[in-house]
Parts: C-alpha cells; structure tokens; sequence
C-alpha cells in the first residue's frame, strides 16, 4: 500500500518539490496551501486550499487525514518570512507571523499526530539557519522559527516510545520565493547603520549565492527513509557555517561564565 504525506506550503518552493517527488516515489499527497491554482493535481492529490491560521483549519485537516485513511508522513512546511527591527515591529505584525509560523504548525500537528502515532510515521518540521541564530532584522522571524525549533525538539521526546520521528530541517539560502513573498519593514535611521545593511547586502547577492532548492527537498524525502533520522538537519553550506559559529559561539560564552571559574 503506497504512503500518504500531508504537506503544508505546497503550492510553491520545497513544499511543492517534495510533493512533486512524493507522487513520483507513488504516495498519496494531501497537498494544502492557500492558491488553489498552484496547488498540485492528479488522481494520487487531495488539493486543499486553506489558510492554516483559520479556526477551522484543523477539524478541514483531520477530516481529509479520515478521508484518507491515515497518514504516514506530516511535511509541515507553510509559513512565511518577516524583516525588520524589532522596535519598529508592531504588535500586529508580530502577531501574523507567529499565527502563522507557530500557531499554524501546531494545529497542522494536533491535527496530524493521531494518525501518524497509529502509523508510526515521520514528520518534517520546516526550521531555518535563522532559528538557531538571529541577525539583525530577524528578531521576529527567527523567534518563530526558534519556538518550531524547540517545539519540536520536546516533541521528538514526547512522541519517541510511539515510535513517531521528528526531524528538524534548518535550510540556508535557497532560490525560492521566499525572499521575493517577505514581509519587509523598513528601518528608519536609527536602524539603517545594523538592520538597512543586512536588507542591503541581501539584496545585492547574486542568484549564485542562492542555492538549488531541490537540494532541500532531496534532503527530506530522504530523511523519510531513515530508520533513525537525526533531530536537526542543516542543509546548505551557509547554514551549516552560520550554525556552526553560532554554537560556537554561545560555548565561549558559557566558558567565560563566573560559574565556571569556580
């Protein structure tokens, strides 16, 4: 019997590619995103258009996991990215991208747990290199994607004797339309010296800087076939070097603590 994946974001970027190579591979894909024009078809697709951050998201998801018969593989990548200092922020803004980057992958996950508990199945929570470290301008965007960081990671614990495992994907920069679809705030003077130069410099990278975003999508249906797959996985150079600093990072922090002098 083939699998049944739930993937989130499918109409465009990793979500779509890896739907795109679920249906090749011969599983059934609940593809879900908000333009139903671009969301994928075929006799294996249940298209669903929804905006996760309505209140009825998770009773439309559960429904469509019973229609289905089950489900072996949660992909749970819809979200969106937000720039700008934290201070300009407003609380509206801020709210948005939480609803939507946190609030939304929970109630994906409520939705989704009861089934892949009964099948022993494999989620995929969509991280970034910008949840493990935060650089000027992502104050609420890697604080979203922090709490999917840690969410997850208690998670993986709580769901480990059911046999369901959790892999964190942390992508670096990828050629997708996620730069292009980001909320962008722009900083005033006092913000242009720190938060202007990283909107600056990201915007004068070449497309060579951006890479290959089927590399992430291999990267997840591979992880789908491991028997023991990591927790975390960073895919792309930069996102393995800035995590890599990052870490390192806060250990010499911890080495220059007053507690650890004693």
């Amino acid at each position: 019997m083939s699998a049944t994946w739930l993937i989130t974001g499918a109409t465009s970027g990793f979500g779509r590619l890896v739907a795109e190579r679920a249906l090749a591979d011969g599983a059934r894909v609940i593809a879900v995103g908000r333009r139903p024009d671009r969301l994928p078809s075929g006799p294996q697709v249940t298209a669903i258009t929804l905006d996760l951050t309505t209140p009825e998201a998770e009773d439309r998801l559960s429904a469509a996991i019973e229609a289905a018969g089950g489900l072996d593989v949660l992909v749970n990548n819809a979200g969106y990215g937000m720039f700008g200092a934290v201070e300009q922020t407003s609380l509206a803004e801020a709210r948005a991208v939480l609803d939507t980057n946190v609030l939304a992958n929970l109630a994906v996950l409520r939705a989704a747990l009861p089934a892949l508990r009964a099948s022993k199945g494999r989620i995929i929570q969509l991280s970034s290199l910008f949840g493990q470290f935060a650089p000027a301008s992502s104050g609420l965007y890697s604080a979203s994607k922090a709490a999917v960081e840690l969410l997850s990671e208690a998670l993986a614990q709580e769901l480990a004797p059911a046999g369901v495992r959790v892999t964190i994907v942390e992508p670096g920069q990828y050629a997708t339309e996620f730069v292009g679809s980001a909320h962008v705030i722009m900083p005033d003077d006092v913000y242009a010296p720190t938060v202007g130069k990283f909107l600056t410099d990201v915007s004068a990278l070449p497309p060579s800087a951006f890479g290959d975003p089927a590399e992430v999508a291999d990267a997840i249906v591979a992880l789908t076939g491991m028997s023991e797959p990591p927790l975390r996985l960073a895919v792309g150079s930069d996102a393995i070097a800035g995590i890599r600093a990052a870490l390192e990072a806060r250990l010499a922090e911890l080495d220059r603590s007053p507690q650890q002098a004693r």
